[in-house]
């Protein structure tokens, strides 16, 4: 309310709390309100490339069967996908492999080797370099630290 020119004091205070609130608000509050991006890959495209690579987590999968999955060439698929989720798919499918690989090894149920060999990688040694590329320690270290 504003009387002959000056607002009320706890009108003054609202507006400020709502603006302290609305620039205190984290990142990706304020981008889930912000209009969408142009570029990226559509929702159904994301969720169906997603859905692969987690259902063949453990396999190789080719940048031609992601793109054809997502009705695009490949060259324009790898642009869209790293626009929309910040990373190239073979990237992406390396992250996703070794945040399985955190759950297999917190469940502490398969060796090291068997957890490598589940997710599909040929010799443990290239299981434990990708899993420290991520994480920064080797999955017997994550193990240990884990528990």
């Amino acid at each position: 309310m504003i009387e002959s020119g000056k607002a009320y004091p706890s009108y003054v205070d609202a507006l400020t709390e709502v603006l302290a609130h609305e620039l205190s608000r984290p990142d990706e509050e304020l981008s889930r309100n912000s209009p969408a991006r142009r570029g990226g890959l559509a929702m159904w495209q994301m969720r169906i490339v997603t859905q692969h690579i987690e259902e063949h987590i453990g396999e190789q999968i080719s940048l031609g069967t992601l793109a054809k999955l997502a009705r695009l060439s490949q060259a324009h698929f790898c642009r869209a996908f790293k626009q929309s989720c910040g990373v190239p798919p073979h990237e992406y499918h390396v992250q996703r492999r070794i945040e399985k690989a955190k759950a297999l090894l917190a469940e502490r149920n398969a060796s090291v080797t068997d957890v490598g060999f589940a997710l599909g990688y040929a010799h443990t040694s290239s299981f434990s370099d990708a899993f420290r590329k991520i994480t920064g320690r080797s999955p017997r270290e994550f193990r240990r630290d884990f528990c």
